[in-house]
């Protein structure tokens, strides 16, 4: 395997590092990352990945591990699925057959798994299932689980602690950071170290430490030391720290050797405090809203590799100074075509790759590990959870159709809720329809740019006004503010969203863009889609995950205004879904009511 890379100076303090992975005689992977300081664990990692892929002998892994490397990076086969077990007891008799399908999946995979987890599926349900039967058939393995935040790593970690069977489990970040639960809290590393014996010791140094600084600085009682005098204790406080380091690094250790478990972010898993730790597997919860190069700091720690989430719904979120105006490489192995969905029936063939043959995801950090593993590998490196436990099944029915090739499913539980059901809703008749469209076509509702020019975010004062109209509806009928989110792409929107909206129902009210909405819920969600103009232009409003996102919030009761004659302009699969709402939604048109 031949790898090359180079760093070319961009602006600022960053940089942009290229990397060539050729695979034997069939596989070419080109990577771009865009350093900064800050990304100096991503930086050594990548370096580290370079010395693997090249053999170079000063890295020293084991061999399941090399292996591991291998897979992901196409340079060998993976290895054939183990035999069934006789027979799975499962922990949590909740399960549905696609989550005991994809538990199973992960038992058996050698090297990596990955479960596919659309909308209110319960991946991380199913996540903890995973790891119930790991740590219950073999006590002594050991389990890396990381996440794309905090807040995907924590909530893994409050699930973990609710648990009957308690298991020894450390949270690795600074407790500011982590979730404001005393459970969690009490699971950091920081807090049960200073739990300990070899703590109070090392305060001791540390105690002493600071005495000894303080003298030498002239702070404490009487003159600052000289000449031989000074330079004895310079020696002792060097001896301190030196001590002090030992005994800190030894309650690390110590806490860590202990956990059967351990949790991080991506990032914070490059720390050093697991800087000579091996896992048997690593998880990765939110794998679709991490950037590969961070996934990779976890990955080289562990044996197997475990990754959840949904390519459907948002990648990472890539910030720039420049605008990209070259055109993307080309995705190539399994071409897709923007109506296929995610689970196509050609996406399950794993064929080698023919001499000569490139990989080629496309020169972005939008590109995620799933993404190229399911391009690589297709339905066979996945397991995809099918029943969704949030949505109407009319508000589920066009991402199913459309995102999920019709697998997603809706459980009986949730099939047919509305918001009348709702205690202290009254029936009113309006609120019977699950989906309704606001139309503004022909209204001449248009857009504007927020500042100057039309670089700037988009807002439409009259879908405001239809949007606060349709919040009084909804709230007049009983159903709280609280139980209600109104969401946009565009920030101009949610701004004047929210100077229209809070004066009357405060914070209760969720007012947000779609991005900040992901892996929320509320039973009524409003999208104001913003565009609306004689260009029929959309703009960034085309990327079907953005829409994803915005159309599988709601439990009870989607509500969309917009102007279909513009949207509908925007590619194929806006035009489906307008055309979609037209004859499945409750249409209202906006000049008329």
């Amino acid at each position: 395997m031949n790898m090359n890379s180079k760093y070319r100076s961009d602006a600022g303090s960053s940089s942009l590092r290229t990397m060539s992975l050729t695979t034997g005689e069939c596989t070419r992977i080109p990577v771009q990352f865009n350093l900064t300081p800050a990304a100096s664990r991503m930086d050594k990692t990548i370096d580290q990945l370079e010395r693997i892929a090249t053999g170079s002998p000063d890295v020293k892994l084991s061999l399941e591990k090399h292996r591991l490397v291998q897979i992901l990076l196409a340079m060998t086969p993976r290895s054939p699925e183990a035999p069934p077990p006789a027979a799975i007891t499962f922990f949590d008799d909740t399960l549905n057959d696609s989550q005991k399908a994809a538990v199973q999946f992960c038992l058996q995979a050698p090297e990596v798994a990955c479960i596919h987890g659309p909308p209110g599926t319960g991946k991380t349900h199913t996540l903890i299932e995973v790891i119930r039967q790991l740590t219950s058939t073999l006590p002594k393995r050991r389990i890396l689980i990381c996440g794309a935040s905090n807040l995907s790593v924590d909530n893994i970690l409050e699930r973990l602690l609710a648990l009957p069977d308690k298991l020894k489990v450390t949270r690795i970040g600074h407790p500011a950071r982590v979730m404001a639960n005393q459970g969690v809290l009490d699971s950091t590393l920081e807090v049960k170290a200073g739990r300990t014996e070899q703590a109070v010791l090392a305060k001791d140094v540390k105690n002493e430490l600071e005495t000894a600084l303080s003298v030498l600085s002239g702070k404490g009682k009487g003159k600052a030391p000289r000449g031989l005098e000074r330079r004895k204790m310079w020696d002792e406080v060097k001896a301190l720290r030196k001590e002090y380091r030992q005994r800190e690094g030894g309650v690390v250790e110590s806490v860590l050797s202990e956990s059967q478990i351990v949790l991080a972010t991506c990032h914070s898993a490059g720390g050093r405090q697991l800087r000579n730790h091996e896992f048997d597997v690593v998880i990765i919860d939110e794998a679709t809203q991490a950037l590969e190069a961070v996934c990779w700091v976890p990955i080289l720690k562990g044996k197997k590799l475990i990754l959840a989430g949904d390519p459907m719904q948002l990648p990472p979120t890539v910030l720039s100074k420049t605008k990209t105006k070259t055109k993307p490489a080309k995705k190539a192995v399994v071409k897709t075509d923007e109506e296929d969905s995610s689970d196509s029936e050609n996406s399950g063939d794993e064929k080698p790759a023919k001499k000569g043959q490139e990989l080629q995801p496309p020169r972005t950090l939008e590109t995620t590990l799933f993404d190229r593993l399911e391009r690589m590998y297709g339905g066979k490196v996945k397991r995809m959870l099918q029943v969704q436990y949030r949505m109407h099944a009319d508000i589920c029915a066009f991402p199913s159709n459309t995102l999920y090739a019709s697998k997603l499913t809706s459980s009986p539980a949730v099939a047919s809720r509305l918001l009348k059901d709702l205690p202290g809703v009254d029936g009113d008749e309006e609120l019977a329809a699950p989906v309704v469209l606001f139309d503004t076509a022909g209204c001449e509702y248009f857009e504007r740019s927020e500042g100057d020019s039309d670089e700037g975010s988009r807002c439409n004062e009259n879908e405001a006004t239809v949007v606060k109209n349709w919040v009084d509806k909804l709230t007049s009928c009983g159903l709280l503010p609280s139980q209600i989110a109104v969401i946009s792409p565009y920030q101009a929107q949610v701004t004047l969203l929210s100077s229209i909206l809070r004066p009357v129902y405060g914070l209760d009210i969720e007012i947000g863009t779609v991005d900040g909405m992901q892996g929320r819920e509320k039973e009524a969600v409003i999208i104001s889609l913003v565009r609306s103009n004689d260009k029929r232009e959309v703009g960034f409003l085309k990327e079907k995950r953005r829409l994803n996102v915005a159309m599988t919030r709601a439990k009870r009761h989607l509500c969309v205004v917009g102007d279909s004659g513009t949207v509908s302009h925007g590619g194929r699969y806006l035009k489906r879904w307008m055309s979609w709402l037209e004859e499945n939604a409750d249409v209202r048109y906006a000049g008329l009511d």
